[in-house]
């Protein structure tokens, strides 16, 4: 059997793992090299100190360069002047980790106490946070293990370093944007195909059907997802069916998709919509096309308003009072629209993305609310996602939902896709 495997795996898929493993070294590099270090100043820590438990891995070991560590395992992050921020690796090794050179020091867990203690910092970030949680590996045994380590000098100078690791995170060099790029494209257009007659048979296939198929392309390429399966569902002219389930997607049927594609520590998260033709059709009905189009018009609302500088916060606010002063809308709720037929309702969650499916940066979406307050920068990517709901009059008084949502960054100039954004439905013959 072993033979077998090994034959199996050609020169080729040999050299891909070999591409992907140096991409993702040449990442990590660039973001302790580039962005730690301007990221740790502003947040006025001094030393950054990650720990991790075999089998309770911290949610930032992977961008920390990973490794195995067998009892517990410290990557520690001091600012000790210069343009560089010193590094070490503490309990934590591997084949892998080792052939990709992040650390400047390695050595055994049971030297934290006096490796600290040599530095001296003022403020030592630890992973404990109040909303994010990426921020927030630290375990209550493991935080009270730290504690007793240190001392009480050391222990009474541990803060939070929830900003810290959103400001980390959040913040992109150019190989992490070209991987998030990657990720998007392979989102799309396996999202393309999938609600396309390549897959779609009209009275034989199932939205579950949709998204299996979805999950197997993930296979085949080596790619992890940021949600799990994808969500299938029809949007009209019906009642919502089940969630990638036994519904038999039908002529007349407006289905939609929202899902993520992980690859190289990038997540995205986007929506497509496909409708399928009746025969002699060759459009989706007027309403249906006017509420899509109604829908651009409010992402470019979204758009105009998003800019480094100004809070995320801060950039939602303009952004519904635009929405709120124009003719014909009204801000809603999700999945509960008010019930004038004459209103469309606009529901906006356009959310920190990237490092995650739903990320840990400044957030346009008050589902996130300290992320709201955080400063939109550079390089921070976003998924820029709306909801309206309205009337199509071809199919009655009930309001149809149209969800639109896509990944970019921002950049001086304001926000740039980092693939091409949906600008159309779909259409299944």
């Amino acid at each position: 059997m072993i033979a077998l495997c090994a034959a199996a795996l050609t020169p080729a898929e040999a050299r891909e793992a070999k591409r992907r493993w140096d991409e993702l070294c040449q990442i990590r590099k660039d973001k302790l090299d580039q962005i730690l270090p301007q990221a740790m100043r502003e947040n006025g820590i001094d030393m950054w100190l990650v720990a991790s438990r075999e089998g309770h891995a911290d949610p930032n070991a992977a961008m920390l360069g990973g490794g195995y560590v067998g009892d517990v395992g410290y990557y520690i992050f001091t600012d000790r002047g210069g343009g560089r921020i010193e590094r070490a690796a503490l309990g934590i090794g591997g084949a892998a980790f080792d052939q990709c050179p992040l650390y400047d020091i390695k050595g055994d867990p049971a030297m934290v106490q006096r490796f600290v203690a040599e530095r001296n910092p003022k403020r030592i970030g630890i992973d404990v946070a109040t909303e994010i949680g990426a921020a927030d590996g630290l375990s209550h045994s493991l935080h009270g293990k730290l504690r007793e380590t240190l001392g009480a000098t050391f222990a009474a100078r541990l803060v939070s370093a929830e900003k810290l690791v959103s400001d980390v995170r959040a913040r992109h060099t150019i190989t992490e944007i070209a991987a998030f790029a990657r990720a998007g494209e392979y989102s799309r257009t396996i999202a393309e195909r999938a609600l396309s007659n390549e897959v779609i048979r009209p009275g034989h296939t199932t939205t579950g059907d949709v998204a299996w198929w979805m999950m197997e392309r993930l296979q085949e390429e080596g790619l992890g997802d940021s949600f799990g399966l994808p969500s299938i569902y029809v949007l009209g002219p019906g009642e919502r069916g089940p969630v990638s389930g036994d519904h038999v997607i039908q002529p007349g049927d407006l289905i939609t998709m929202d899902w993520g594609v992980n690859y190289q520590l990038s997540y995205t998260d986007m929506k497509r919509m496909a409708y399928v033709l009746k025969p002699g059709e060759n459009a989706p009905p007027a309403g249906v096309q006017r509420a899509f189009d109604r829908a651009l018009g409010i992402r470019r609302m979204i758009l105009d308003e998003i800019r480094p500088g100004v809070t995320a916060g801060a950039a939602l606010a303009a952004v519904n009072r635009k929405v709120a002063a124009t003719k014909g809308y009204v801000l809603g709720r999700y999945d509960d629209p008010s019930a004038d037929p004459k209103a469309s309702d606009v529901v906006i969650g356009s959310h920190s993305v990237g490092d995650l499916g739903h990320g840990s940066g400044p957030s346009m979406a008050d589902f996130n609310p300290l992320r709201m307050t955080y400063t939109l920068r550079p390089s921070n990517f976003l998924s820029i996602e709306l909801f309206l709901y309205t009337v199509v009059p071809e199919w009655g008084d009930r309001k149809i939902k149209i969800p639109l949502e896509d990944n970019g960054v921002v950049t001086e100039r304001g926000f740039e896709w980092s693939y091409p954004a949906n600008s159309r439905i779909l259409l299944v013959k």
